[in-house]
């Protein structure tokens, strides 16, 4: 029998990804405000020594505020939650321009008597956003795969926003102080959580049942999508993400077919237009700047193209799904 909800084979694949983490601080910003992040391998020495990478994430429980990774400005709203899959370096900030402070100067450093929480900013409208931290050792985080963008805002809606912040609220009011310099959450809590907002964001990817998560840890397929997702503006040719693969070109191109239901050019044609989408919804880059990025060497073919999938203008869709 044929499962009519596509989605259950994703959220049992994402069931069997193990996280755990913790929320570890909050802060009160007031516009206005902006500070750099505490550099990866620092945070990962104040928050998990012993785990092979940090991945930090934001709730914005109210107001308005934007980060920037890679030269990049997403904007996230109250309700929106910000993942930064590979702990890139990233600066976030309000609405109102302010000088950019080093975060570390935010908060004292461990050991810690009670939980962190942050105030700061020149007294304007308030942001108060509510901080934490994954450990994974998952493909799915691999930094050479990039699997995921460097940054994610993902906006849940209707049950599922309020279940998110609900679980926000019930995970602070659970989060304790275990020892001077580290705090822990209920591990299931982390675990549901992180699940739902990763089904949320991988919903939308090309191939987005439980063949994605597959193809992630796939000896043949993990060095051609290293390639797409690290660099989609490129002009990939089947034989390149073959020799990437040190596989013939009818294999490759069977066990795309076989575990993502596309051949290596759809796919990467449909990534690129993941990632269009993303950078449309919540960024402030322009058409022509993000059909560059994704690989386009023109807007108006970048906007042919989006028109085929979604029938109206990427300067339409974004009226309409878009955070700026």
């Amino acid at each position: 029998m044929v499962d009519p909800d596509p989605t259950v084979a994703l959220h049992d694949a994402l069931g069997r990804i193990r996280v755990q983490g913790a929320i570890f601080l909050h802060a009160e910003y007031t516009e206005g405000w902006a500070y750099r992040s505490v550099p990866a391998e620092d945070l990962a020495r104040m928050l998990a020594p012993q785990a092979r990478r940090v991945i930090p994430f934001h709730l914005v429980a109210a107001g308005r505020c934007w980060i920037e990774v890679d030269g990049v400005r997403h904007w996230a709203d109250q309700g929106d939650v910000i993942v930064i899959p590979y702990g890139d370096p990233h600066q976030m900030g309000g609405t109102e321009d302010a000088e950019v402070v080093d975060a570390a100067t935010l908060v004292a450093p461990p050991p810690w008597e009670v939980m962190p929480f942050i105030q700061y900013g020149a007294g304007g409208d308030l942001t108060h956003v509510v901080c934490g931290y994954l450990t994974s050792d998952d493909s799915l985080f691999d930094a050479d795969l990039r699997a995921l963008p460097r940054v994610l805002v993902v906006r849940p809606e209707g049950p599922a926003a309020q279940w998110v912040r609900a679980s926000i609220d019930y995970a602070l009011d659970r989060t304790s102080l275990v020892a001077p310099d580290r705090a822990t959450t209920p591990a299931d809590l982390v675990q549901l959580l992180f699940a739902e907002v990763l089904r949320l964001h991988l919903a939308q990817t090309p191939a987005s049942d439980i063949g994605f998560v597959r193809a992630l840890g796939d000896p043949v397929l993990a060095p051609a999508l290293a390639l797409i997702h690290n660099r989609p503006g490129d002009k990939w040719s089947v034989a390149q993400l073959a020799a990437a693969a040190a596989v013939s070109e009818s294999l490759l191109d069977d066990r795309f077919r076989a575990i993502l239901g596309l051949s290596p050019i759809r796919y990467l044609t449909a990534w690129r237009m993941h990632l269009a989408e993303d950078l449309l919804a919540s960024s402030d880059l322009g058409v022509a700047a993000v059909a560059r990025r994704v690989g386009y060497e023109s807007e108006e073919a970048f906007s042919r193209a989006f028109r085929r999938k979604h029938d109206e203008a990427p300067s339409v869709w974004r009226r309409t799904h878009g955070r700026v």
